[in-house]
């Protein structure tokens, strides 16, 4: 029996989960937890439903797709490496992770 669970996948959920949660307790931010717990709840349940089926990656693309450019505009206009620079480089990691197993 193979393990085909996605511990890349739950590792970029629990990084998003974890960021809005420092975004809210270091600044207050609604908007970061709120965020962050969503995107790193759909990240999670994508990651579950890769593990159950290794083609199944529709829903891991398309989250860390929006995370690649909405974090990757923000990183843009700011200039600041963290939080969104760090996540615009995981997200790129995982989209390109992912649509390369959608394409083959």
């Amino acid at each position: 029996m193979s393990d085909n669970t996605d511990y890349p996948g739950y590792a970029y959920a629990f990084i998003v989960t974890l960021g809005g949660l420092i975004g809210f307790i270091k600044a207050g931010s609604t908007t970061s937890l709120v965020a962050g717990l969503s995107f790193g709840s759909l990240s999670a349940f994508a990651a579950y439903r890769v593990s159950a089926n290794p083609r199944n990656v529709g829903l891991a693309l398309v989250v860390s797709l929006l995370l690649l450019f909405v974090m990757g505009s923000r990183f843009y206009k700011g200039g600041k490496f963290m939080p969104a620079g760090l996540v615009t480089v995981l997200s790129f990691f995982s989209a390109a992770r992912y649509g390369y197993r959608y394409i083959s």
